[in-house]
């Protein structure tokens, strides 16, 4: 099992590149606050002098520490091994130095941090990867952290404390993380910060280590023996107490092997029964211990994991597609998708079909049959049409002949201005139709050829625009020949039809309903009182008289409306009344009902109008969406793909419209680094063997 942790450090460092964040790897993440003694404990770990040391905050980059057990010089020498060195490290950003002066390691650390953070206290979360090889330590991988701050200081933003919380709750958050909480002693444990954010992420304690340092400054008289014995905040993970160096040790170069033994010595006198569970030396042995039962927990998951994510990236690796080598071949390609999804959406057969709305050839057969067909149905044969209309159309057709008949041209005038009113939701439909075709260009990009079209900008908006020019040209065409089906219907009225009324029976009919009263006016709302001639009444107005006098004029009196005129004309002329008006200088309105005569002719025409309409309004209904399909849907679907391959098939534009988007570009590099990334790591997985998780 002792294999398990150079094993999660190789997959460390596959995820470098690509990012460790997404395979959420088992690791250790030191959390303390600022001058908590961290960089102590990890250098008691270490057993070497190389973490960066001054006032405030010093570690300001997360640093990825990887302790590799070596074999002995002396083995190395006999197995040949190249490196003559008892110890050294390695940097990521320099892989092929290596660093033997631990000195020159926390140079490099320093310099590194401030070439990313600069000089002035400022941090950030790029980490820095640095990997020990020794003999003398134990295999183990940590993440040492910013220490909690509160205030401030240098060029540090006024937010630095949310910031490091951030960072720390990022690398916390991971299920797979065991939390090294260090806290000093001569401070209460109740108040530590660390513990506070291990707690809000791993609330019952499965995950978390508790250091206490620092145990040698506490008030004299004071002891952490309650602390250390989980009576005052129990972890599950235990609590344990170590020594670090003074800063008068460090000044005077003390030596880690001498500060180590001091420590065992300071915990034998104060605490003796605690003296074997607590130190540096055990703290390396019990970290090395929970992480290699850590990672042998979280591994079937881990290989779960891989696997999982190998396929997606593969699918999306496969969805950006291969550059580009032969522009011909892939534009034709292209265009030809485009078109047969396009096809295929207006008949219903393409692969993918959206649940949330109709499109397509679905949309127009819902614009045909129910929008177009519920605006027809809505027209009344008769709307707009007043008894008043009727009857000035029929003395208009007589001349000044009284008629016998109901005049055929009064008909025909009155049926024409009906069936005109159908033009107007016929080139409506054909607006609809149009605007869904032009629709369907998002809606075909967004499915068939998506990623395509995502990888070259310049062809999406080159095929709509040759499709949206296409539509934009048929579809005077189609509205011409709307005008041309109402224009026929308006060119002549047959009233021959089968299914039109005979006009000699409508009126037989209507004559025996009079006889018999059982008719009823067919506009209910209307009365059956008409306007007379006008006739002179000396205290009009002029102006009043002259709209009397044109909505008079509308009308030819007759006989019994003379006859009450010459009465009253009479009665205006007696010498009581004053002298004689002109009829023609001041008219004013008189009503009377409608005549039997009159009343049967208004319901005739109505009659034939309505009859004659119905036949009218259900050929539009019919031939209206049979021209929209040939002049507009159907030549688009037959013309659609030669017309892209005309348009843009050409030499000069095959270069420019392959050209491919940066942030395309972008992503298919990361999925193919993510890929090859978890290539390896499966490779890792595969190579480790039941017999070395026990």
């Amino acid at each position: 099992m002792e294999a398990l942790i150079p094993f999660i450090n190789r997959l460390q460092e596959v995820f470098l590149t690509v990012g460790a964040e997404v395979i959420q790897l088992p690791q250790i993440v030191v959390v303390g606050s600022q001058s908590s003694g961290k960089s102590s404990v990890l250098e008691s770990i270490v057993g070497r002098d190389f973490l960066p040391r001054g006032s405030g905050i010093v570690t300001r980059r997360p640093l990825v520490l990887q302790l590799v057990n070596v074999a002995p010089p002396e083995e190395r020498r006999r197995t040949g091994n190249g490196i003559k060195a008892e110890e050294w490290g390695t940097f990521l950003h320099c892989k092929n130095k290596i660093f033997t002066d631990f000195v020159e390691i926390r140079q490099e650390i320093q310099s590194e941090t401030d070439r990313s953070t600069g000089a002035n206290k400022g941090i950030s979360p790029e980490p820095i990867h640095l990997k020990i090889f020794s003999p003398h330590v134990l295999n183990l991988t940590l993440v040492d952290l910013p220490g909690i701050t509160k205030v401030p200081v240098g060029d540090q933003p006024d937010d630095i404390e949310q910031q490091v919380r951030e960072m720390i709750l990022s690398y916390i958050s991971n299920p797979n993380s065991l939390i090294l909480s260090v806290t000093a002693a001569n401070t209460d444990l109740a108040t530590s910060e660390a513990l506070k954010l291990a707690r809000e992420v791993d609330p019952e304690g499965r995950r978390t280590l508790a250091v206490v340092t620092k145990l040698d400054l506490m008030d004299a008289g004071t002891d952490a023996m309650d602390v250390l014995m989980g009576r005052v905040i129990p972890v599950k993970l235990g609590i344990i107490g170590v020594v670090n160096r003074s800063q008068h040790d460090i000044n005077t170069q003390k030596s880690l092997a001498q500060a180590l033994q001091d420590e065992q010595d300071f915990l034998k006198r104060h605490y003796p029964s605690l003296a074997s569970r607590s130190g540096a030396r055990y703290l390396a042995r019990t970290l090395n211990r929970l992480l290699m039962h850590h990672i042998r927990d979280c591994l079937p998951e881990l290989k779960t994991r891989v696997t999982v994510l190998s396929a997606q990236y593969q699918g999306l690796l496969s969805s950006y597609g291969q550059p580009v080598e032969d522009h011909s071949a892939t534009l034709l390609q292209i265009v030809t998708k485009f078109a047969s999804e396009y096809c295929n959406t207006i008949e219903g057969t393409a692969r993918h079909i959206t649940t949330s709305e109709l499109c397509g050839g679905a949309r127009i057969c819902y614009i045909f049959h129910e929008t177009f067909g519920r605006t027809l149905k809505s027209i009344d044969p008769l709307s707009g049409l007043t008894t008043l209309d009727i009857l000035t159309a029929i003395r208009n057709a007589t001349g000044p002949r009284p008629a016998l008949f109901v005049p055929e041209v009064s008909f025909e005038l009155l049926v024409k201005r009906q069936i005109k009113r159908l033009e107007e939701p016929s080139l409506r439909c054909v607006e609809l139709v149009h605007e869904e075709l032009q629709k369907m260009i998002q809606h075909c990009s967004s499915y068939s050829t998506q990623q395509e079209l995502l990888r070259f900008p310049k062809l999406h908006d080159s095929i709509a625009e040759v499709v949206t020019k296409l539509l934009r040209k048929r579809l005077p065409i189609t509205n011409e020949m709307v005008h041309h089906l109402v224009a026929i219907e308006l060119a002549y009225i047959n009233t021959k039809h089968p299914d039109f009324m005979d006009a000699a029976q409508v009126s037989a009919a209507v004559n025996s309903a009079q006889e018999t009263g059982t008719s009823a006016p067919l506009e209910r709302h209307e009365p059956l009182l008409l306007l007379a001639e006008p006739y002179p009444h000396p205290a009009v107005s002029p102006p009043e008289a002259e709209a009397v006098q044109d909505s008079g004029r509308r009308w030819k009196s007759d006989r019994a409306a003379e006859e009450k005129a010459s009465e009253e004309k009479t009665a205006f002329s007696s010498p009581s009344r004053g002298p004689a008006v002109n009829l023609l200088d001041a008219p004013v309105p008189v009503s009377r009902r409608l005549t039997p005569r009159e009343q049967l002719d208004c319901e005739v025409i109505q009659q034939l109008i309505k009859s004659y309409f119905l036949i009218v309004r259900k050929r539009i209904q019919d031939s209206v969406p049979k021209t929209v399909m040939h002049f507009l849907v159907n030549f688009v679907k037959e013309h659609l793909q030669s017309e892209l391959v005309g348009r843009l098939y050409r030499s000069p534009l095959l270069q420019e419209l392959l050209t491919e988007s940066a942030d395309t570009a972008q992503q298919r590099k990361e999925a193919a680094s993510m890929l090859e990334a978890l290539q390896k790591a499966s490779n890792i997985i595969s190579e480790t063997r039941e017999t070395q998780l026990w």
